[in-house]
Parts: structure tokens; sequence; C-alpha cells
């Protein structure tokens, strides 16, 4: 009886990644275009003289409320100067970047067939990492200077958790995140349930946009974090139940277990020991759960309410 099981199993476990393979195939042959432009190049190399030329270019970039003279300063700040020096030796050439890009595309492209492909435009941001990646529709902003590397001297100063991430091998990830904010609808309700839901609804959508990412950069944990919330998920999700969090509204469980911080809240000794936003990361594999036990297509999934998806869901996590 054990043996036909194991068997049914890796028939079960083939089927799937020969479809996955399939479904690889096809994304690889979708034909996306796009063009990449180093305006944060173009602008290190600006001069008085041309100027006026770059803000006919890209007027978007160049409020019209701001006079000449705010740029011309700009251009002479010996602060942005040292920001242009440090992006171009991280960033000397952006090719690996666009590869990653346009695999990101393709993927969205074939989930999404009406998404838009847009042009990509590399900036600098005086290190406003609040706005590392900014997708408008037409365009994709990427503030390269906060891809420097966590270590790097611009970021002394900056809390821990934050400059983790602050490295080139997350850009395609938070592209791809600022680009599932357009697809999933805001909770539909002040739940701790419906905010986790949402959460793990854009975490899916990445597990199916940057699949040759890996799940801690998609969540953004380091190898460890992603580790200890596999090994608790368990008593993680007891402690929601036992404490009948799922269905509460008070909003201070969004600080505690969803937003970036040191760690999760749970006011026990494990504190100290466990990465933030652990909500997200049961929001996540409730939507696997519910995607790996129901026939429903993506956009089916994502305009369908946390309750339903949770009860749908049958979600039991690993002890």
């Amino acid at each position: 009886m054990l043996k036909n099981l194991w068997f049914l199993i890796l028939l079960l476990s083939l089927f799937s990644c020969d479809k996955q393979s399939e479904t690889e195939a096809k994304i690889e042959q979708i034909d996306v275009e796009f063009d990449v432009i180093r305006f944060d190049r173009k602008f290190a190399d600006a001069t008085v003289e041309n100027l006026p030329d770059l803000k006919s270019d890209f007027p978007f970039l160049f409020p019209e409320h701001y006079p000449d003279s705010v740029w011309v300063q700009k251009l002479n700040d010996s602060i942005q100067q040292e920001i242009e020096t440090e992006v171009l030796k991280e960033f000397p050439e952006f090719s690996e970047q666009t590869d990653e890009l346009h695999s990101l595309f393709q993927h969205i492209k074939y989930y999404f067939p009406d998404f838009r492909v847009p042009d990509v435009i590399t900036i600098t941001s005086e290190v406003d990492y609040k706005n590392k990646s900014l997708y408008t529709g037409d365009y994709l902003f990427v503030a390269l200077d906060t891809y420097l590397g966590e270590e790097h001297k611009f970021y002394v100063g900056i809390q821990e958790f934050l400059k983790k991430n602050f490295r080139k091998e997350q850009i395609s990830v938070d592209a791809a995140d600022e680009i599932a904010m357009k697809y999933v609808p805001k909770a539909e309700s002040r739940t701790f349930l419906s905010h986790m839901l949402y959460y793990g609804k854009l975490l899916y959508l990445k597990d199916k946009f940057i699949p040759f990412k890996s799940d801690a950069e998609k969540i953004g944990y380091s190898e460890e974090e992603l580790e200890w919330a596999k090994a608790n998920e368990d008593q993680i999700w007891r402690y929601f139940i036992e404490n009948e969090l799922i269905f509460d509204t008070d909003s201070q469980l969004y600080e505690r277990f969803l937003y970036p911080a040191p760690f999760s809240k749970f006011y026990l000794q494990l504190d100290a020991e466990s990465p933030s936003r652990l909500g997200q990361y049961i929001g996540w594999n409730i939507i696997r759960s519910y995607m790996d036990k129901n026939d429903v297509s993506i956009k089916k999934m994502l305009n369908t309410s946390a309750e339903e998806i949770f009860n749908k869901s049958n979600y039991k996590p690993k002890k």
C-alpha cells in the first residue's frame, strides 16, 4: 500500500514538472520589446548647455514648477556627483538586470495578455528607499542608488531589516511587486485575514512572475529567516487561531505581522528570533493551498473574497 502511494506521488510530481516545463517553454516564446534608458547616466553627463535638450526628452522628470536653477544646482552638487560615481561603479552596465526584467515581462504577459510592457528608466533618487521602484504603466523607474549592496556607505544609519534588500538581485523582485499591485484588489475589509490574503495574493503573483527567484528573495527574507518561518509555521498559525486574530479588525495587527520591521511582535520571548511580516508569509501559503486545491484561474482567485479563499483552502501548516 505504501509503495503504491509513493508511486502515485512520484507520478503526480512528474506530471507537475512536465506541465511547468511546458508553460515555461511557451513563456520563452512570448515577444516583449522595451527600451532601457540610463537616465542616471544622461543626467550625470549633462551640462548647463544641453540641459534644455534633456528636459525636452524627459519632461516628466523635470516638474515645471521647478526653475532651471534647481537642476543646474543639482548638476553641480557634490553629493549628487558622488551618488552618480557610486552608481556607475556598481552598474557599469545593466545587461543582467535587463535579462531578468525581460523574463519578468514575458511571464506577466503570459498570465495577463493585456499587459503593456513599459520602458525601463534608471534614475538616482538621493537614496529614497521608500520608492526603490515605481511602475506607472508606461514606465518602470528603477532608483539604482537604492541597490548598491547592503553594506554600502550610503546606507549607514538605515535599519538592517531595510537595507538587507538594497541589492541589485532585488531589482526584478521589486518590479514584480510594483506591477502585481496593479492587479491585486485592495483588502475588502479591515480583518487581519483580509489583509494577510492581500499580501498573499501579491506573493502568489510573484511565484508566477519571477519563478527564477527564490522564495526568500520574493518575500525579502534571508535564507535563514525563511527557514525560521517554515520551521515555525505551525506555531505561528496556532498563535493566530488561539488568540482569535484571524477575523480581528485591530489595525495594530498590520504593524505587528504585515509591515516591514525588525521582527514580528508576538510579545513572546521568540520575537527577537522571528523575521517580520509573518502574516504575509502565512497569507502566501493560504493562497498557495487554495490554488492547489481548487480549479480556478488566477484572475478568479484575485477577485475572490478572503473568507471564501480561507474556507476553501483547507490550509494546514506542516508540523
